[in-house]
Protein backbone atom coordinates (compact mmCIF):
# COMPACT_ATOMS: atom_id res chain seq x y z
CA UNK A 1 0.00 0.00 0.00
CA UNK A 2 1.15 3.60 -0.48
CA UNK A 3 2.43 6.09 2.00
CA UNK A 4 -0.77 8.09 1.32
CA UNK A 5 -2.82 5.02 2.71
CA UNK A 6 -0.68 4.41 5.71
CA UNK A 7 -1.47 8.46 6.56
CA UNK A 8 -5.25 7.89 5.86
CA UNK A 9 -6.17 4.33 7.71
CA UNK A 10 -3.57 3.21 9.59
CA UNK A 11 -4.57 4.12 13.44
CA UNK A 12 -1.43 5.43 16.09
CA UNK A 13 0.24 2.37 17.60
CA UNK A 14 0.15 0.29 14.00
CA UNK A 15 3.17 -1.69 13.28
CA UNK A 16 4.02 -0.75 9.96
CA UNK A 17 6.63 -3.04 7.37
CA UNK A 18 8.27 -1.08 4.99
CA UNK A 19 10.43 -2.22 1.40
CA UNK A 20 11.72 -1.17 -1.49
CA UNK A 21 10.95 -4.24 -3.11
CA UNK A 22 14.64 -5.71 -3.34
CA UNK A 23 15.62 -8.94 -2.35
CA UNK A 24 18.29 -8.75 1.20
CA UNK A 25 21.49 -8.54 -0.30
CA UNK A 26 24.31 -11.58 1.71
CA UNK A 27 25.77 -10.47 4.80
CA UNK A 28 28.83 -10.47 3.76
CA UNK A 29 27.90 -7.53 1.50
CA UNK A 30 27.98 -4.83 4.82
CA UNK A 31 27.51 -1.98 2.85
CA UNK A 32 24.80 -3.31 0.55
CA UNK A 33 22.83 -5.00 3.25
CA UNK A 34 23.14 -1.34 5.41
CA UNK A 35 21.96 0.26 2.41
CA UNK A 36 18.90 -2.30 2.19
CA UNK A 37 17.99 -2.00 6.08
CA UNK A 38 17.53 1.69 5.53
CA UNK A 39 14.62 1.06 2.79
CA UNK A 40 13.54 -1.93 4.10
CA UNK A 41 12.44 -2.94 7.94
CA UNK A 42 9.47 -2.01 10.39
CA UNK A 43 7.90 0.20 12.44
CA UNK A 44 5.06 1.48 15.07
CA UNK A 45 3.47 4.23 13.73
CA UNK A 46 3.84 6.88 16.30
CA UNK A 47 2.71 10.33 14.61
CA UNK A 48 0.82 11.62 11.39
CA UNK A 49 1.07 15.32 10.39
CA UNK A 50 -1.04 16.99 7.73
CA UNK A 51 0.72 19.12 4.94
CA UNK A 52 1.89 22.60 6.22
CA UNK A 53 1.92 25.91 4.46
CA UNK A 54 4.12 28.51 5.79
CA UNK A 55 5.56 31.39 4.28
CA UNK A 56 9.18 30.34 3.70
CA UNK A 57 8.41 26.38 2.75
CA UNK A 58 5.73 23.48 2.70
CA UNK A 59 6.19 20.25 3.38
CA UNK A 60 3.68 17.10 2.32
CA UNK A 61 1.40 15.11 4.31
CA UNK A 62 3.89 12.73 6.60
CA UNK A 63 3.82 9.96 9.27
CA UNK A 64 6.99 8.59 11.53
CA UNK A 65 7.60 5.05 12.69
CA UNK A 66 9.50 4.26 15.80
CA UNK A 67 12.09 1.72 15.14
CA UNK A 68 13.65 0.79 18.52
CA UNK A 69 15.37 2.15 21.34
CA UNK A 70 19.37 2.02 22.04
CA UNK A 71 19.54 1.26 25.79
CA UNK A 72 22.38 0.78 28.33
CA UNK A 73 21.46 -0.29 31.96
CA UNK A 74 17.98 0.64 31.71
CA UNK A 75 18.32 4.29 30.08
CA UNK A 76 17.77 4.83 26.73
CA UNK A 77 20.35 6.11 24.68
CA UNK A 78 19.07 6.60 21.35
CA UNK A 79 15.63 6.21 19.81
CA UNK A 80 15.48 5.71 16.44
CA UNK A 81 12.68 7.08 14.23
CA UNK A 82 11.68 7.89 10.47
CA UNK A 83 9.82 10.07 8.80
CA UNK A 84 8.03 9.76 5.42
CA UNK A 85 6.30 11.72 3.61
CA UNK A 86 3.52 10.67 1.28
CA UNK A 87 5.51 10.87 -2.44
CA UNK A 88 7.68 8.20 -0.78
CA UNK A 89 8.36 5.49 -3.51
CA UNK A 90 8.44 2.30 -1.01
CA UNK A 91 5.63 0.20 -0.45
CA UNK A 92 4.19 -0.36 3.28
CA UNK A 93 1.88 -2.46 4.83
CA UNK A 94 0.33 -2.50 7.96
CA UNK A 95 1.42 -5.74 9.67
CA UNK A 96 -0.59 -5.33 12.75
CA UNK A 97 -3.29 -2.73 14.53
CA UNK A 98 -3.89 -1.93 18.39
CA UNK A 99 -6.01 -4.72 20.01
CA UNK A 100 -8.93 -3.58 21.93
CA UNK A 101 -8.28 -2.91 25.18
CA UNK A 102 -4.47 -1.50 24.94
CA UNK A 103 -3.80 2.10 25.90
CA UNK A 104 -1.99 4.63 23.81
CA UNK A 105 -0.27 7.02 25.64
CA UNK A 106 -0.16 10.12 23.65
CA UNK A 107 0.89 13.94 23.97
CA UNK A 108 0.42 17.29 21.70
CA UNK A 109 2.66 18.45 19.65
CA UNK A 110 1.69 21.38 18.27
CA UNK A 111 -1.53 20.95 16.40
CA UNK A 112 -0.55 16.57 16.11
CA UNK A 113 -0.66 14.02 18.72
CA UNK A 114 1.94 11.87 19.35
CA UNK A 115 2.05 8.20 20.71
CA UNK A 116 4.85 7.70 23.22
CA UNK A 117 3.82 4.42 24.71
CA UNK A 118 1.22 1.62 23.86
CA UNK A 119 0.35 -0.52 26.86
CA UNK A 120 -1.12 -3.99 26.89
CA UNK A 121 -4.26 -2.18 29.65
CA UNK A 122 -4.69 0.81 31.88
CA UNK A 123 -2.56 0.07 34.09
CA UNK A 124 0.44 -0.81 32.19
CA UNK A 125 -0.23 2.74 31.02
CA UNK A 126 -0.30 4.65 34.21
CA UNK A 127 2.59 2.92 35.45
CA UNK A 128 4.48 4.23 32.46
CA UNK A 129 3.50 7.37 32.28
CA UNK A 130 4.48 7.42 36.42
CA UNK A 131 7.69 6.68 35.18
CA UNK A 132 8.51 8.48 32.23
CA UNK A 133 7.45 11.44 34.02
CA UNK A 134 5.43 13.16 31.02
CA UNK A 135 3.20 15.76 32.34
CA UNK A 136 1.16 16.28 28.93
CA UNK A 137 0.50 13.08 28.58
CA UNK A 138 -2.95 11.54 28.14
CA UNK A 139 -4.37 7.98 27.69
CA UNK A 140 -6.48 6.99 25.23
CA UNK A 141 -7.94 3.36 25.44
CA UNK A 142 -8.34 1.46 22.09
CA UNK A 143 -12.17 0.94 22.06
CA UNK A 144 -13.97 -2.10 20.13
CA UNK A 145 -15.75 0.86 17.85
CA UNK A 146 -12.37 1.97 16.41
CA UNK A 147 -11.45 -1.70 16.04
CA UNK A 148 -15.14 -2.17 14.41
CA UNK A 149 -14.99 0.50 12.36
CA UNK A 150 -11.32 -0.52 10.41
CA UNK A 151 -13.78 -3.96 9.65
CA UNK A 152 -16.90 -1.66 8.73
CA UNK A 153 -14.61 0.47 6.30
CA UNK A 154 -12.81 -2.42 4.73
CA UNK A 155 -9.27 -1.70 6.59
CA UNK A 156 -8.37 -5.06 7.21
CA UNK A 157 -4.70 -5.96 7.48
CA UNK A 158 -2.94 -5.41 4.50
Amino acid sequence: MSASLILDIAPLGSLVAYSDGTPRPPASFTKNLAAWERRNGLGRLVRKEPARERPTYSSPPCFTLHEGDFSEGGIVLVTSARTYGIDSDLRFRVVERPRVGQVRVVQQVGENVELLHLADDREAAELWLAKAGCSRARMEEVSADEVGADAVEGRAVA
